[in-house]
């Protein structure tokens, strides 16, 4: 690229700046190019230039920029602004509580199955189904919700996941009866339809709120509060409604004491949600957001954008690869109280099989922060996700190798490891899956791996239940490490291709560049990017492929 036709745009970025200072990023003239240049001046930039075309691959260099999305752009000449607001603290608070919610009331029905089977009366099959439908829905359910995140916004989906998730937990206080399993079956379901309006949120908040600093711990803490209600689910429901087979009345008193305290906590939270979560912020918080051009939503293609995902090899290898783990995740929690249970037997264990749901998913917890965290600083998703996915893998063989040694407090162990790290891997699959499709919406590529989870975690939850009722937990187990190995191998076939990390990148001065490209009125609209076409700086080291 000839220096005559480069363009510098300079972005100071200080690290210690407060959240309300605005940052102006203004496109100089030719005459102060080779400011930007002191050592070398404009021929070694261009020369330079050159030699990072050749380099760096088109497909890693180049950012594709959207059909449609949200966020301002800048034309030639304009400001390009981008600032972080104190409010996405709070948006990001409230919908990991109402999230946190959700997660409580799909797994507070399994982890003490056996009680509710003999409440109701009903085997463990149909208990079991109390958490599959979750799952269930979610598959034909995603294409609608993220069809209307794309169309109608952040706050309407918001609105709609927190609204469903309180009609349900009011609708499971009428079901407290024995011939009632029907009712809190629908009640269940309605849960189960919230719950699609809110597993592919936390990645498009993180990217419409936070900045480039700041946006995989966000996307981590956002996961972090459905993990945070799964573990919760493990650990109160023993507590509050603990094994009375003898006393019908008092299960029927304990088990309402859970769905009234459940119904008042989501009802603050919708009132929350209506008055906190906005669809996005007055001005971007990074240049990945501010660079997306501002077309109508009219003109979005959400067809299209399914095609652009399904057509990206690497996605799809992480599509299979994240539903396989995750859905693993899934199995073992929905079970986990008839594999401790049959591994125990003759030993009142239903306390203990919540202690170590909340231990895998307590964890978890500190797995996500820890990577959402390591992302921030290192942008090595690849490497990341292969190395955590080998230690869930692991993890998983340590569990179920130590079931049968009858030694509850080793069980507690493999499990916490188990749980760092499977649990830990949901949060680096949302921004591994953001960055290798940028600029393809965030709810979009969450909605679809989200997805993948749900039917590989139906599958999985239905034969490892059939494996662990006719031969063991053993066979079970053994049967999810086998899936898991192959997510191993799956995982370490995906090509890096970090496309938001490019448009956010700095160089070693803290310098952006942006270079103006002229796009002729043939060029198809996926080009064009409010006149900008974003380049990585010259200090950028690309992602090595495994």
């Amino acid at each position: 690229m000839v220096a005559g036709e480069l363009v510098q745009e300079h972005l100071r970025v200080d690290t210690g700046a407060p959240d309300d200072i605005t940052v102006d990023r203004k496109s100089p003239d030719l005459d102060g190019a080779a400011e930007f240049y002191p050592r070398i001046g404009l021929a070694g930039a261009a020369e330079t230039n050159r030699e990072l075309e050749r380099e760096v691959q088109p497909d890693e260099r180049e950012a594709m920029l959207p059909n449609g999305g949200g966020g301002g752009g800048a034309a030639e000449g304009k400001l390009l602004e981008t600032k972080l607001y104190r409010r996405r603290f709070a948006v990001l608070a409230v919908f990991s509580l109402y999230s946190m919610v959700n997660a409580f009331q799909w797994i507070h029905y399994s982890i003490i199955t056996n009680v509710f089977t003999r409440f109701y009366r009903v085997s463990n099959d149909k208990v079991d189904w109390l958490s599959v439908v979750y799952m269930v829905a979610y598959v034909p359910l995603i294409f609608p919700a993220t069809w209307l995140l794309d169309r109608r916004g952040l706050r309407l989906t918001a609105l709609l996941g927190a609204g469903l998730n309180c009609a349900g937990a009011w609708l499971k206080c009428a079901s407290v009866h024995p011939d009632l399993f029907g009712v809190t079956l629908s009640a269940q379901i309605i849960c189960s339809v919230a719950q699609v309006f809110i597993l592919g949120l936390p990645s498009r908040i993180a990217s419409v709120w936070f900045g480039p600093r700041g946006v995989s711990t966000a996307c981590a803490t956002a996961v972090l509060g459905n993990q945070l209600g799964t573990a919760i689910g493990f650990l109160l429901p023993p507590l509050l409604v603990p094994n009375t087979p003898d006393d019908l009345d008092l299960t029927a008193h304990n088990i309402r004491i859970m769905f009234y305290g459940t119904a008042a906590v989501s009802t603050g939270l919708f009132i929350l949600t209506i008055i906190v979560i906005t669809d996005r912020p007055p001005l971007p918080p990074s240049p990945a957001q501010a660079a997306l051009p501002g077309v109508p939503l009219e003109s979005y293609s959400y067809k299209q954008s399914i095609i652009n995902l399904i057509k990206n090899r690497a996605f799809v290898l992480l599509l299979i690869s994240y539903g396989i783990l995750t859905g693993s995740f899934y199995s073992v929690s929905t079970l986990l109280n008839q594999i401790i249970l049959d591994c125990f037997k003759n030993q009142n264990q239903e306390l203990n099989a919540g202690r170590i749901g909340l231990t895998l998913v307590v964890a978890g917890m500190f797995g996500s922060i820890l990577c959402g965290w390591w992302l921030d600083r290192t942008k090595t998703y690849k490497i990341t996700t292969l190395i955590v996915y080998i230690l869930s893998f692991l993890g998983m063989l340590a569990f179920t190798f130590t079931l049968d040694l009858n030694n509850i407090h080793v069980v507690f162990v493999t499990a916490g490891v188990l749980g760092f790290f499977m649990t830990g891997y949901l949060p680096l699959g949302f921004e591994f899956g953001v960055e290798i499709t940028y600029p393809e919406s965030e709810g979009t590529s969450s909605g679809l791996l989200n997805a993948f989870a749900q039917i590989f975690g139906i599958i999985f939850t239905l034969i490892q239940g059939r494996l662990t009722t006719d031969f063991g937990p053993l066979v079970g187990n053994i049967f999810l490490s086998s899936w898991i190995l192959l997510g191993v191998i799956l995982t370490a076939l995906i090509k890096s291709e970090l496309k938001r990390h490019n448009v956010n990148m700095r160089t070693e001065g803290g310098d952006r560049k942006a270079v103006p490209t002229e796009c002729p009125e043939e060029c198809s609209s996926e080009n064009k990017t409010n006149d900008v076409k974003l380049e990585p700086s010259l200090s950028f080291s690309r992602e090595t492929s495994l």
